[in-house]
């Protein structure tokens, strides 16, 4: 397996492709990122999951940069939260659901804020059984085995954080992790990569 790379980052963009609203091409958003000065841009499936070098850029900037640029070139306000190849890689680690857990029905939502994690403390001490709840520095990880929306969880997570906090399912994460690992993730036939 391949070393992380320092400047390798993951862009997580907030509600594209959901319904009708929000629609941005894949194809569209690896050339945005290559026209801010990103190489290596990669997306995964067609919901705003990026992986680039981001080069000497601090993923805050980098998010920033992307917000700006979604508006003003596409037409799409979209929230951006973007994770280092290091961070990400403790996302994956700190996830201590994803051992016993389905990974379509596990989901991680991605911090805007690594802050707002300790507004999510108090939730650990309420029974969520059947569901469970677990926090990282950069995620909260939710177990939803009757489904994300009926969960529980989820929605109490959705009144703290409202759009600080962005979710995929754990497929999706596992995918942009061996994306970050190996140069023969790139193959898998539901990623795309820009020649």
């Amino acid at each position: 397996m391949a070393q992380l790379e320092n400047s390798q980052q993951v862009a997580f963009l907030r509600g594209i492709n959901v319904g009708r609203a929000k629609r941005v091409a894949m194809a569209d958003l690896r050339k945005l990122l290559g026209d801010l000065g990103f190489a290596d841009v990669r997306t995964v499936l067609n919901s705003g999951n990026v992986v680039y070098d981001g080069g000497k850029v601090a993923p805050a900037d980098a998010a920033a940069r992307i917000e700006e640029a979604l508006v003003l070139k596409l037409g799409v306000a979209a929230r951006v939260t973007v994770l280092s190849a290091g961070q990400f890689a403790e996302l994956i680690e700190q996830n201590s659901l994803a051992p016993v857990a389905d990974a379509a029905r596990l989901l991680a939502l991605v911090l805007n804020n690594p802050a707002d994690v300790q507004r999510l403390a108090p939730l650990l001490r309420q029974p969520w059984q059947p569901e469970a709840l677990a926090l990282g520095q950069w995620a909260a990880y939710a177990w939803c085995p009757d489904g994300v929306l009926a969960s529980k969880v989820v929605a109490a997570l959705g009144v703290l954080l409202g759009d600080g906090v962005t979710s995929r399912n754990w497929a999706t994460m596992q995918k942009l992790h061996a994306l970050l690992n190996g140069p023969d993730a790139a193959a898998t036939p539901s990623l795309t990569r820009e020649h």
